[in-house]
């Protein structure tokens, strides 16, 4: 195995996220979601209720619903496939798999397509959805669990922030393609108003698969760690969760993180899901429009996880999430009063400058708490995982609850700024308790 901090393994893990992110840019966050909403509503009337196995549900409540049980899928799931690929030492081979699974999937959404008398039949399109989701979220945890293996420690932030970056210039170019395709359809011979956005599902599928041959060639396969897994791999991964829960409650700053991880997670995740349903149902913004505008969070993105590894290095990763989670929450309380294009353009600026900060530094915090020198972090990253997905989970439903039930989104925006106001408040409590430890340590020493 090569050393830490290989330029060239660091390299190939970064490039993960440039294929990947392409799924997240264009399945979730633009051209799926408007042409979802689009062919779901009626245009004349707005009327926006939808069948889905012989259920009625309004169509964005439907679209929250779907993504929340991939992710409850995935909580499930993560434990029993990190302890087998821990226990093999194969975390590359379960990294392939999920990359198939999603990105044939977003191929199979190229056949959702409108139909003459009225919306088109949901099922199949919307579990290929999910199975995407799924894909992307499955191969993320074998991934994230790469970054002890292949950076120091002081490395970290920076091999971290890097991934993210690498994701945001990925799924731009990606997107500038997309939108290129879509916006001059006659420069490529399309004339059907929907087959470009379909083909842009397609390319996902080209590019994700395409550039995650840079990683499978040339990260290590990881070591097997079997003299730990003296039960049944099945059965194994939920003890192994147990006993990493049981390993962070006697660790008093890595719980404290997880507890404030998961609120401010529940906000930032579930926003970064639904945004593009918003500025198309609440404010009636075009795809025209509205993809512009997302390309802008992405050139924002790669600045602000890049400014966000330099605050980080002058006044630590704590301090650093206090104030990113701070902007978060007076960002959310302000998503409430938004009622115009301008507006939206605004917020999506502030939003593109921390999100990209926010998960780079989460994710290197979490690694930095972690015991050194420990053999199974799979397990231990999968634990991570388990808790943002599970924060994705409660935000979602939560979401599409208070949708359902008050009729505007925007009030679904005002429940998640609660969650951003706890996850501050548990920041801060953390940043007390590590300045009081820090003060101790150098009284012992």
């Amino acid at each position: 195995m090569k050393a830490k901090n290989d330029k060239k393994t660091i390299w190939a893990w970064c490039m993960f996220d440039w294929a990947n992110q392409s799924y997240n840019m264009v399945i979730t966050t633009t051209i799926f979601p408007i042409y979802y909403v689009y062919f779901t509503t009626n245009q004349k009337t707005h009327y926006d209720k939808v069948f889905f196995f012989g259920h009625q549900f309004k169509n964005t409540v439907l679209q929250s619903y779907v993504l929340g049980s991939a992710y409850l899928l995935i909580v499930l799931m993560l434990p029993i496939l990190t302890s087998i690929a821990d226990y093999k030492g194969n975390k590359k081979r379960y990294l392939q798999f999920f990359t198939w699974m999603g990105a044939l999937s977003c191929a199979g959404l190229f056949w959702f397509k409108p139909v003459a008398n009225g919306v088109p039949p949901l099922e199949l399109p919307l579990i290929f959805y999910g199975l995407a989701c799924i894909g992307y979220c499955g191969g993320f945890v074998f991934y994230n669990s790469y970054l002890p293996q292949i950076a120091t420690l002081e490395k970290q932030d920076d091999v971290s922030a890097k991934g993210f970056m690498y994701g945001y210039v990925g799924s731009l170019v990606l997107q500038l393609l997309c939108l290129l395709v879509i916006q001059k359809p006659t420069w490529f011979g399309l004339i059907n108003d929907d087959l470009p956005s379909r083909i842009s599902f397609l390319m996902v599928f080209v590019w994700w698969m395409g550039f995650s041959i840079i990683p499978f060639r040339l990260l290590p396969k990881g070591e097997p760690n079997a003299g730990k897994h003296n039960y049944n791999v099945l059965t194994g991964g939920f003890k192994e969760l147990a006993r990493v829960f049981r390993k962070v409650r006697t660790m008093p700053l890595l719980k404290r993180f997880l507890s404030s991880f998961f609120f401010y997670s529940v906000g930032v995740q579930t926003i970064m899901l639904v945004a593009a349903q918003f500025a198309s149902k609440e404010l009636n913004i075009g795809e025209d429009t509205l993809i512009p505008i997302i390309l802008v969070i992405q050139v924002v993105g790669v600045i602000g996880a890049y400014a966000t590894a330099k605050l980080s290095d002058k006044y630590g990763n704590v301090k650093t999430l206090v104030g990113l989670v701070s902007i978060w929450t007076v960002l959310c309380l302000l998503v409430y009063f938004v009622s115009n294009t301008p507006q939206f353009f605004a917020a999506a600026v502030v939003v593109g400058a921390v999100m990209g900060g926010v998960q780079s530094i989460s994710r290197s915090t979490y690694s930095k708490y972690l015991p050194p020198n420990i053999p199974d972090t799979a397990s231990f990253f999968s634990f991570y995982d388990v808790t943002e997905k599970s924060s994705i989970v409660v935000g979602l439903f939560v979401f599409g609850l208070v949708e359902a039930l008050s009729g505007k989104m925007r009030n679904s925006a005002l429940v998640l700024d609660g969650f951003f106001a706890v996850g501050l408040v548990l920041m801060i409590v953390l940043l007390v308790a590590e300045n009081k430890s820090k003060k101790q340590a150098l009284v012992t020493a």
